[in-house]
């Protein structure tokens, strides 16, 4: 089969960088289902991991954790999907990703694609819809009813650090979904535009002070914070913004050691949010991301939830995908940007 790969860690610019590869298919566990892969997108993780290290690979490594694609075949196993079946998923980073003509991967992080949505713009949505859901119900414990907002959800709000990002702009529409004010941060007139069309209620400038900026709104404490960028230069401003008792999540690591003394005084929780982590250590709740994205589907097909796709690539290639890392590594991306259809010769 075709596919795009690496055998070392080199900048975007190098030629080797990324390279069209022929593999075999791969061969699937009794919980495997084997998907002929139609889109898939790119996310920072993607850029992360291709850059990762400096050490030769003994094998073409296949990166990509978002993918939309029809179920070919499934191991003996497997309950929750039939061969012909069109899913989305984001994957494992344990295991071969998504930028290749097939893929298996485990049912129970796999959920049936939208049918409102074409290819590319389902499959924009896995790695930041199961992100943000996480990072929200689960890690901030955000009560969320997705049938109406939640009464208890009333009058709370919401500081999302970088609200024109892929997770952030899923992250405010179901933080409007399940009742809150949403503040996000965005820096420039497009990501403020953007981010104001995806539900936002107010937009601060994350490049400026965020407590002067969130105070100027006649706020002086939020209920719960999602960091999406930058934890080490916004964690003294999510400390005094945080109300007492209340709860803030971050996506993206520390490179200096965070103070989490700040908030002993507040009685705040911080938490963690890695979308691989149910899969990386096969966590008993691992079903939870099909029945998350199963539900992501009915969001976005009840037109609750829109596709955060902005950009789409044809084909699936390494000079196309290429293009992508650049676009996501340059920090200055709107929604997602997907590559679709693989080359017919």
């Amino acid at each position: 089969m075709r596919a795009i790969g690496f055998d070392r860690h080199l900048p975007i610019t190098e030629n080797r960088s990324l390279l069209d590869i022929t593999v075999p298919v791969p061969t699937m566990k009794p919980h495997d289902l084997l998907v002929k892969v139609a889109a898939v997108s790119v996310n920072p993780a993607d850029v992360w991991d291709r850059g990762a290290s400096e050490e030769l690979l003994d094998e073409s490594k296949i990166i990509g954790w978002d993918a939309v694609g029809v179920v070919v075949d499934h191991g003996s196993d497997v309950t929750l999907f039939k061969t012909g079946e069109r899913v989305f998923y984001a994957g494992s980073f344990i295991r071969q990703g998504s930028d290749a003509q097939y893929q298996v991967v485990d049912e129970r992080i796999v959920g049936h694609a939208p049918t409102s949505l074409a290819d590319d713009a389902a499959a924009a949505m896995p790695l930041t819809s199961l992100t943000a859901y996480e990072a929200l119900f689960e890690q901030l414990q955000i009560p969320f009813d997705s049938d109406k907002p939640v009464a208890a959800n009333h009058n709370k709000t919401i500081l999302i650090i970088n609200g024109a990002g892929g997770v952030g702009s899923v992250a405010t529409q179901l933080a409007k979904l399940a009742g809150l004010k949403v503040i996000a941060t965005a820096s420039r007139p497009e990501t403020t535009d953007w981010t104001k069309a995806h539900g936002t209620d107010c937009v601060v400038n994350h490049r400026l002070d965020l407590i002067t900026e969130v105070r100027k709104l006649g706020i002086q404490y939020v209920d719960y914070i999602l960091g999406l960028n930058d934890i080490d230069g916004h964690w003294d401003e999510m400390c005094e913004l945080i109300k007492p008792g209340g709860r803030m999540a971050s996506v993206t690591e520390n490179h200096e050691p965070i103070n989490l003394r700040k908030m002993s005084r507040k009685r705040g929780t911080f938490a963690w949010e890695w979308m691989f982590s149910k899969s990386y250590y096969q966590t008993a709740d691992m079903v939870t991301q099909h029945e998350i994205l199963d539900r992501v589907a009915q969001l976005i097909d009840t037109n609750e939830l829109v596709s955060t796709k902005t950009k789409t690539l044809s084909p699936i290639n390494a000079e196309n995908l290429k293009k992508a890392h650049q676009m996501v590594e340059q920090g200055h991306m709107i929604g997602k940007v997907v590559l679709q259809g693989w080359p017919n010769n």
